[in-house]
């Protein structure tokens, strides 16, 4: 297995201090706080350890209240908060010196058969034709600000990610459609553990969903300095199995920006067609005075 893929999973390991407390660390960060989809990640970590291994998560829903410190453990308190013939509910409070950083309410349910249907795969094109991460930041190096694609490099080594069409940094000045793609995967094999996919997979729902907030203005975000960003709050819907390991497309799309604030809502599913998830998420979208 690749080392920064190990090294993403041993940071969503995370060290059982008692029965419903768990602690984790953190990866130096690409800006001066913990990234939140580690946060949410680990936080799921958490939950799905105290829930029974036959209910996977259906869905989370939480609120990224400090900024975290990448240079201290966040600990991580579970509530049982139910314990049902079909669903399970966790509450989960992440602390930092002393006080709470995020929170989150997840679900879990056993198997269950259903009525089906779901929104169609929208157009996009194959991953394999579309350049790497590690490309794209060599051809847009020169818009970035000093440091940036060094640490934007170290933080996707785990996730083979691609743009479908031009990220918002190389593009800052021209608005597009508030419309963005990606196809990720994470860049080894893994285990068949349900829970270990679905926290790779919400670790990676963070990284680009308020991209498309950004186009829709022709801002390049906060790699080129022309916004101040942050995740105020994330919510994920976990619809069909999928493997973190496969090809996922992720097709993002913002509904709105008012306030200080830009909405973002992305769908992921898997190469052969099935929506697997979807995610809704604001942040803070500030343009520096």
């Amino acid at each position: 297995m690749p080392e920064a893929l190990q090294s993403l999973l041993d940071l969503l390991d995370l060290e059982r201090i008692e029965e419903n407390i768990f602690r984790g660390r953190s990866h130096a960060s690409v800006v001066p706080r913990v990234f939140g989809g580690q946060v949410a990640a680990q936080a799921l970590v958490a939950a799905g350890r105290t829930a029974p291994a036959d209910r996977p998560a259906h869905s989370l829903h939480a609120y990224f209240l400090r900024p975290g410190d990448p240079g201290a453990p966040i600990v991580y308190s579970v509530d049982r908060i139910r314990d049902g013939r079909s669903f399970t509910t966790r509450r989960v409070v992440a602390v930092q010196h002393g006080q709470p950083i995020f929170h989150l309410s997840a679900s879990f349910q056993v198997h269950e058969e259903g009525l089906e249907h779901q929104a169609p795969v929208p157009p996009s094109v194959d991953p394999e034709t579309l350049p790497t991460a590690a490309e794209t930041l060599d051809r847009y190096a020169d818009v970035l600000l000093p440091g940036v694609p060094d640490r934007l490099a170290e933080a996707r080594r785990a996730i083979d990610l691609r743009y479908v069409d031009e990220p918002p940094f190389a593009s800052p000045g021209r608005p597009r459609e508030a419309r963005s793609q990606v196809w990720f995967r994470a860049v080894g094999k893994l285990v068949d553990d349900p829970l270990l996919h679905v926290c790779l997979v919400t670790y990676v729902s963070d990284m680009t969903l308020l991209d498309s907030v950004l186009l829709a203005h022709g801002r390049g975000g906060w790699a080129v300095g022309d916004v101040v960003g942050a995740s105020l709050d994330h919510a994920m819907w976990f619809h069909r199995p999928f493997r973190a390991d496969e090809w996922l497309l992720y097709d993002q799309e913002s509904p709105s920006a008012s306030g200080g604030r830009g909405l973002g809502q992305g769908r992921i599913y898997t190469r052969d067609g099935r929506l697997a998830v979807t995610v809704i998420q604001e942040g803070v979208v500030r343009v520096p005075r």
